[in-house]
């Protein structure tokens, strides 16, 4: 038998580099470019609204706060999680996230379907001191978000910045984000966008 072909390439480095770019690209294609044509996951859910400007503000505190860390915002199609979280995620509820913020890390609970479950009170007590409701809770306290306050200088970028992803702001909206942040605490910014989680699919 003949000297085998892919020694060549494999002792190549600039030939391995140019065939694994093309064979990636490949897979890319066929797996990703039909979803671009799938309705299911280009159109959003009934019910889904832009998050407000206060909402907006909360997802980035959650975001700098590591939370993704440790929950997940991606209820599985299985049972026992259905059971657990609620009805299972669907691509439609995140179209407008950027970035989508499903995790897979699970040390604290999934959140994706959080919003409305507990009241006000509950949250601002749970993040002030988790094991205050939560006795079993190795989750941290973030008593400074009681402290810090929004000054809202770089809200209206942010829904800007959305709106250039397709998220359907108004102008109305980004005139005024910075007036409807403005003076209020972290901690009210990172509830309110708590209890957005999961409300637009019932």
């Amino acid at each position: 038998m003949s000297k085998n072909y892919h020694e060549k390439i494999e002792k190549s480095a600039g030939w391995l580099a140019i065939l694994t770019v093309v064979a990636i690209s490949f897979g890319t294609l066929v797996e990703i470019t039909p979803l671009m044509f799938i309705k299911d996951t280009t159109t959003p859910v009934d019910g889904l609204k832009p998050y407000t400007a206060l909402q907006m503000e909360g997802r980035d505190i959650f975001i700098r706060e590591g939370c993704t860390n440790c929950h997940s915002q991606m209820i599985r199609p299985f049972r026992h999680e259905v059971e657990r979280y609620g009805h299972y995620s669907v691509a439609g509820e995140s179209i407008w996230e950027h970035p989508f913020l499903w995790g897979s890390k699970r040390t604290g609970p999934d959140l994706a379907r959080v919003g409305g479950r507990y009241s006000d009170d509950w949250h601002y007590a749970h993040l002030m001191d988790p094991r205050s409701v939560v006795p079993q809770s190795n989750m941290p306290g973030y008593p400074w978000l009681e402290e810090n306050v929004l000054d809202g200088k770089l809200t209206a970028k942010k829904l800007e910045i959305f709106r250039s992803f397709g998220v359907p702001y108004t102008d109305e909206d980004i005139a005024g984000a910075e007036a409807a942040v403005k003076g209020k605490k972290e901690m009210e910014a990172l509830i309110a966008y708590l209890q957005s989680l999961g409300t637009a699919l019932k």
